[in-house]
């Protein structure tokens, strides 16, 4: 759109409050696509501002425009909330957007009437969750920690189930033994209580005793044990941040957030500190698509950081609970935000000194912090010319000669796993590597183009194979029209294969091994899946020597797949009727 489609489309809107869309195809056409959402106290107004943007970024996107679309609101308010809505819905390329950071490790105690503990980073979704955490090495200790002191299981439900003997967990002092009797489930319910006392920041639940069996050992000269129970204890007092300091000086706050933003370029971080009843809790970095000039705003300095702020605000808590404050880094300068939270009760500060500014400054620090993942994936970015590289699916075929053909999808986000977005398909059973991998891209390619695929578009794909099966990809991405760059990697000479050539970076390049770590899971996904097919098709316990069709179904029956079959122990094998060790051990080398 010109400055004079954007003033002719403007002088059609009403003059009241609402959301506008900016789109690249009419309203109500099937591939259209929103680029931009705002809100606006005059939709007229704010609208025809466009059409003399201040900044280049939101400059092209009116370029690229070809419609715009409004919904009015009976309130300012309403327009926020629905503006909020609708960028979560949507994910507009030019707004600052909110990107849940899921990388970091949770602790979940599972939906179970026994429920195990767990450091995961992907929890199941009836699990009762905390976190997230910034050091899996403090969390582990803590867990570890708390097994010992209350005896909560780690071990899986199916190897929970069934068992007429305790584990070797029972016999190290790290579980109670629920699964055979040795604790009721009713004791065994208090001390899941006071797992979850300690993580909602009770730390001397932990502290205490780890705290007397420091010192019993060190009256029982066992200096080396008391050491580690130091170490340990350490570990669990710090496990909780600042939250023996009281957070508010308001005595009617129950629940505060401390919010600290970082802005670089295109990108930012929110860190959020949450505390209850005067205690830290909980941690959280937020990852956001920040365009520096939406809105007009200049990209930098504390303009952009309130600005970032605003929209986490919005976004962030359009569908959770408000707390009863929040301590800002910046002020963020929008009058419907402000009144929202007001009409809401919720009271916002921007400290300037005391205790209140050094939680502020603490949050600042976890939004600075930079990961691993930053550096190696902007390398990534730069190596292969892309804007941002933060997304990356990876894909792989497996099969044995063209006999139970799979293929695998996997996604890593800010260079970590992201397991709730793998996917997984049974492809046309044939020996030919470059058709199913065609077949396999063509799936995926198409589910995005027709939006059955509720993943955002990566930033890359990345091929298992050389020049043969990178064509074949790019082939698909042809004929689908799904614009998204892909390249392969050649595992022979690990060389990176291009449109435009073959790329031979060095051994320790950083973003190299990026690439090669989302190789390697996409290879582990598509051999796993192909054997549960191959096993699904023929099963393989047939053909171990003393295993026959009723050992069969009793080991199917106990472990409910060839798959649990194939992770069990030994000693889990030879719980099951007519299973001896030389049988089970057969069984494991044969699977």
């Amino acid at each position: 759109m010109d400055a004079s489609e954007v003033r002719e489309r403007a002088g059609e809107l009403p003059r009241e409050p609402g959301v506008y869309q900016f789109l690249d195809a009419r309203p109500g056409t099937e591939d259209a696509t929103v680029l931009y959402v705002g809100k606006a106290v005059d939709l007229r107004d704010r609208v025809r501002s466009y059409a003399d943007p201040r900044g280049q970024r939101i400059r092209r996107m009116v370029e690229r425009a070809v419609a715009v679309d409004f919904a009015v609101t009976d309130t300012e308010t309403q327009a926020l909330l629905l503006e909020a809505n609708l960028i979560k819905r949507h994910q507009p390329r030019y707004n600052v957007r909110l990107k849940d950071d899921k990388s970091y490790p949770l602790v979940q105690l599972t939906n179970h009437p026994v429920p195990r503990i767990e450091v995961t980073r992907d929890p199941e979704e009836a699990a009762t969750v905390f976190g997230p955490y910034t050091s899996k090495r403090e969390v582990e200790t803590v867990v570890k920690a708390l097994r010992e002191t209350y005896g909560v299981r780690g071990c899986s439900d199916h190897k929970y189930s069934g068992r007429d003997r305790p584990c070797l967990d029972y016999e190290m002092g790290l579980c109670t033994a629920p699964c055979t009797g040795e604790i009721s489930e009713e004791a065994y319910a208090d001390d899941v209580a006071s797992v979850v006392r300690f993580f909602e920041g009770e730390t001397g639940v932990l502290a205490d005793p780890l705290r007397r069996g420091m010192e019993q050992a060190a009256q029982a000269e066992e200096f080396e044990r008391a050491a580690n129970l130091r170490d340990r204890l350490e570990t669990v007092e710090s496990f909780h941040g600042e939250g023996g300091e009281a957070v508010s000086s308001q005595t009617d706050e129950r629940a505060v957030d401390v919010l600290g933003v970082s802005v670089e370029g295109d990108r930012a971080t929110v860190a959020r500190l949450h505390s209850e009843r005067g205690q830290l809790v909980d941690r959280s970095r937020h990852r956001l698509d920040a365009p520096g000039e939406a809105e007009g705003a200049t990209g930098s300095g504390e303009e952009a950081g309130g600005e970032v702020l605003a929209a986490f605000v919005a976004q962030y808590y359009a569908e959770r609970d408000l707390p009863d404050a929040l301590l800002l880094s910046e002020r963020p300068d929008d009058p419907e935000l402000a009144a929202w939270l007001d009409a809401e009760g919720v009271s916002v500060r921007v400290p300037g000194a005391g205790r209140e500014a050094k939680l502020v400054e603490l949050a600042l620090k976890n939004a600075r912090r930079r990961g691993g993942g930053d550096d190696e994936l902007g390398a990534l970015a730069q190596a292969l010319g892309l804007s941002r590289v933060e997304r990356i699916e990876g894909f792989d075929v497996s099969h044995a000669q063209g006999k139970a053909v799979v293929g695998s999808d996997v996604c890593f986000v800010d260079g970590s796993a992201r397991k709730a977005d793998y996917r997984r398909k049974k492809l046309t059973e044939r020996n030919d590597d470059y058709a199913n991998m065609r077949e396999l891209i063509r799936w995926r390619a198409e589910r995005a183009v027709e939006g059955r695929d509720d993943r955002p578009d990566p930033d890359l794909l990345l091929i298992d194979g050389g020049e043969g099966q990178l064509g074949a990809a790019l082939d698909a991405l042809d004929e689908t029209g799904w614009d998204v760059p892909a390249v392969g990697l050649a595992k022979a000479e690990e060389l990176v294969i291009t449109e435009d050539g073959v790329r031979n970076w060095p051994s320790d390049a950083p973003h190299l091994h990026v690439l090669q770590r989302v190789r390697d899971e996409a290879h582990r996904f598509a051999v796993q899946y192909h054997q549960t097919v191959r096993d699904e098709v023929r099963t393989v316990l047939d053909d171990v020597p003393g295993v026959g069709p009723e050992t069969r179904k009793r080991l199917l029956r106990r472990f409910g797949s060839v798959e649990n079959v194939r992770t069990a122990s030994v000693s889990d094998l030879t719980d099951v009727e007519g299973i001896g060790e030389k049988t089970a051990e057969a069984l494991l080398a044969r699977l």
